[in-house]
């Protein structure tokens, strides 16, 4: 794949309709500019097919652009502005991913993955839901966290404190709020049953 954010055959929004630029309203073009621009746009997978609609989650998000804005900006700064390094960041989404089986969350972010670092054998690991073994401990921890996050309403101090201390206050509250953001985009793709690109409905 190359790194334009255009490409891609049969567009499909799963029960999303697909809204093309021109049917879009005022509001929903800001949003639409703010998703389809710079750095988002410019990524590794498909985010705007042929037509000019928008893929995976954030053809959804049109449907509602008051949310949605919120929610893509919420994104932006968690991808592009946070503190943790592009890594760990795609360790995390994409465990998340392989965990919620969010096809394409996987589909974008093991694209990501490949150019922070990951390899294909971590990555093999992920999918398949284990703790790859090249994993440093503050990776480690981080994956136990999102693990814990993603199934259970508390967090022990067991599982804490190994985050604390690679992260600090502001990483713990970094990494939970990356981890609810993409299990939120999971849900969505899911009551859209949104594909990856090329999968089909």
């Amino acid at each position: 794949m190359s790194d334009s954010a255009e490409s891609t055959d049969r567009p499909t929004g799963g029960r999303f309709p697909l809204l093309t630029p021109a049917e879009l309203s005022a509001e929903q073009r800001s949003v639409y500019d703010a998703i389809a621009g710079p750095p988002r746009g410019n990524g590794p997978f498909t985010m705007v097919y042929d037509d000019g609609a928008l893929a995976g989650p954030f053809n959804a998000l049109l449907h509602s652009p008051a949310i949605g804005d919120a929610v893509q900006a919420l994104g932006a700064v968690l991808r592009f502005g946070g503190a943790l390094d592009g890594r760990l960041r795609e360790l995390v989404i994409c465990a998340i991913s392989a965990d919620l089986d969010s096809a394409y969350e996987w589909y974008a972010h093991s694209l990501v993955a490949a150019t922070v670092g990951i390899t294909e054998a971590e990555l093999e690991h992920l999918k398949r839901g284990d703790v790859p073994p090249t994993l440093t401990a503050a990776e480690r921890a981080a994956l136990e966290l999102t693990k814990v996050l993603l199934h259970g309403t508390t967090v022990s101090d067991d599982v804490h404190a190994p985050v604390l201390s690679h992260f600090g206050h502001a990483g713990v509250a970094e990494l939970s709020l990356l981890v609810g953001y993409y299990r939120m985009l999971a849900g969505l793709l899911a009551a859209g049953d949104v594909p990856a690109p090329d999968t089909g409905p």
